[in-house]
């Protein structure tokens, strides 16, 4: 993973648009003080150095119909299997994320389900198929904190 030099420039655009992604360009330029056409350059720049990933809407889970999140740790009977494991817990619509970890857990995942006995199901009849030995899950009450990394203008 590269740690890429970043200018006060290319800092200054991260955290505009991390902060509103549909800020449009001009304004970006705007507050930069560069033109329109040196903002895009930047951007696709970053988009190429993989530093940003693409912009998106955010859809709250819970306001269609996920009242439930979950982080679940798994233990794997063979961990040798993680690829496949991978490949299968990306078919489960359900999963939003999936770590590999240091620690007890082979994996550590989070997901969504529409309440308790949904989650049951997730288990029961997704996950345990997978070769787990056994999974620890813990049940989110509400996220009291959700952000991306803040960008500073100092390195």
């Amino acid at each position: 993973m590269a740690n890429h030099n970043l200018d006060a420039l290319d800092r200054k655009i991260l955290e505009l648009i991390a902060d509103n992604a549909r800020i449009p360009f001009l304004e970006v330029a705007r507050t930069c003080n560069v033109s329109g056409a040196a903002i895009h350059q930047r951007i696709q720049k970053l988009t190429t150095l993989g530093i940003l990933k693409g912009s998106y809407y955010v859809v709250d889970p819970e306001k269609i119909g996920y009242e439930t999140c979950a982080f679940i740790g798994l233990f794997l009977k063979n961990p040798e299997s993680f690829d496949t494991v991978v490949k299968e817990l990306e078919k489960i619509p359900e999963v939003v994320e999936c770590h590999y970890t240091t620690g007890g857990f082979d994996m550590f995942i989070k997901i969504y389900a529409h309440n308790n006995h949904h989650l049951l199901e997730i288990i029961h009849d997704k996950l345990q198929p997978l070769g787990l030995s056994r999974s620890e899950t813990i049940i989110s009450f509400h996220s009291a904190i959700d952000r991306q990394l803040p960008v500073t203008l100092t390195t």
